[in-house]
C-alpha cells in the first residue's frame, strides 16, 4: 500500500508541474497570437494528445503565425509547406538522386523533403491534388514515409497543423474522409473581439517585437504527452464519450435526428481521440482528472470533420454544428 501511495503522489506531483508549464507555454502563445484563447488551447490539446490539427480560417487571422509561435514555444523545429495546384509528393516527402562520384559505385542518396521536422505546417492543404494530399497520409498515421522500397522515419514528435481557407473553394481539392479522420481536432479559427483587435494594433505595429519565450524542449514535450496518457479517465466520462460518438452515427436507431439527416458518423477513431482530447484538457486547466463537461467543450472540434449531412438536412438548412451541440447537451 504504500509503495502504491508513493506512486500515485509521484504521478499528481508530475501531473501538477507539467500543469503549471502548459499554462506557461499557452500564456507564452498568447502574447503573441492576440484574442485567440480557444485556439491556442485547442493546438495544444492536439499536440499534448500526440495528433494532428485541421486550422479552418479566413486569411489574416495569424494561423501561420500561431503555427510558427507553438514550435518556438514547444521547442520543436518547425517548417512549412506552402500547398498549391502543382505541388508533387517528392516535394513533400522528398526524392533520390543518382550520385556519380570518381572513382566509386554509381549510388542513390535520399534527400529529405521538409516532411522531415517535427512540427510542419501544411498551409491551404486543399489546394494540392489528391496524389499530394495522400502524401502526407502515411507520415501522420504511421509516422514514416517510404522511398523506393525503404522506409524513413519522421522524427518524433511528429505533428502536422494543416491549414484550410472556408471562402475560396475553386481550383481546390476537398481532403478525403480518410485523410480528415487523421485529423485529432478541426479547429475554427474566427475573428478576435474588440478589445483584442485594439491591442493587437498597438503592439503589432509599432517597432517592438515581442520574444517568445521557449517553454520545452521536444524530450520534455514527448514526457508530458506520455503523463498525459497516464491521466485516469473516470467511467461516467468514458460512457458520455461512447454514448455521444455512438450516437452521431446514422442506422444505428440511437438518435432520431442523425438518422434523419446524418449521411455518414464517427468511427472509433473519434472515441480514441475524445478519450485524448479530455485528458489533455484536464492537464491544461489544472485538474487531476477529465469531466463530462470536458465532452461537451470538445465534441463540436472531435466530431465536425468526421460527420456529413445528407440531402435532406441539406434542404432544410440545417446546420451540422446545430446538430452537434443537441447531440453533446443530451449528456448534460
Amino acid at each position: 500500500m504504500t509503495n502504491l501511495a508513493e506512486t500515485e503522489a509521484n504521478i499528481v506531483n508530475r501531473l501538477e508541474a507539467a500543469s503549471e508549464r502548459v499554462q506557461r507555454a499557452h500564456k507564452a502563445a498568447s502574447a503573441v497570437i492576440f484574442g485567440q484563447d480557444q485556439v491556442i488551447e485547442r493546438a495544444l490539446i492536439t499536440i499534448l494528445s500526440g495528433g494532428h490539427g485541421l486550422l479552418i480560417g479566413v486569411p489574416g487571422l495569424a494561423k501561420t503565425l500561431l503555427v510558427e509561435t507553438l514550435g518556438r514555444v514547444l521547442g520543436l523545429d518547425a517548417k512549412r509547406i506552402q500547398f498549391t495546384p502543382d505541388l508533387m509528393p517528392s516535394d513533400i516527402i522528398g526524392s533520390e538522386v543518382l550520385e556519380d562520384n570518381p572513382g566509386q559505385r554509381r549510388s542513390f542518396r535520399f534527400i529529405p523533403g521538409p516532411i522531415f521536422t517535427q512540427l510542419l505546417m501544411a498551409d491551404e492543404i486543399n489546394r494540392a491534388s489528391p496524389k499530394t494530399q495522400s502524401a502526407l497520409l502515411q507520415a501522420m498515421q504511421e509516422h514514416h514515409v517510404t522511398v523506393a522500397g525503404q522506409r524513413h522515419d519522421t522524427p518524433a514528435p511528429f505533428h502536422v497543423l494543416a491549414t484550410q481557407n472556408p471562402l475560396e473553394q475553386e481550383g481546390t481539392y476537398p481532403l478525403p474522409e480518410a485523410q480528415l479522420d487523421r485529423f485529432l481536432l478541426q479547429i475554427e479559427v474566427t475573428y478576435p473581439d474588440l478589445v483584442a483587435e485594439r491591442r493587437m494594433l498597438y503592439a503589432t505595429t509599432g517597432t517592438d517585437r515581442s520574444a517568445v519565450e521557449t517553454v520545452f524542449t521536444a524530450q520534455e514535450l514527448m514526457a508530458t504527452q506520455r503523463l498525459v496518457r497516464q491521466i485516469p479517465v473516470p467511467d461516467k466520462v468514458v460512457e458520455a464519450i461512447l454514448k455521444l460518438v455512438r450516437s452521431a452515427r446514422p442506422g444505428t436507431g440511437a438518435n432520431v435526428e442523425t438518422d434523419r439527416y446524418v449521411s455518414w458518423g464517427p468511427g472509433p477513431r473519434a472515441s480514441q481521440s475524445l478519450t485524448l482530447a479530455v485528458r489533455a484538457k484536464a492537464l491544461i486547466d489544472g485538474r487531476l482528472a477529465p469531466s463530462v463537461d470536458d465532452v461537451v467543450a470538445l465534441a463540436d472540434p472531435i466530431l465536425r470533420h468526421r460527420m456529413a449531412l445528407n440531402f435532406a438536412a441539406r434542404a432544410e438548412g440545417r446546420d451540422l454544428g446545430q446538430i452537434i451541440t443537441r447531440l453533446s447537451g443530451q449528456l448534460e
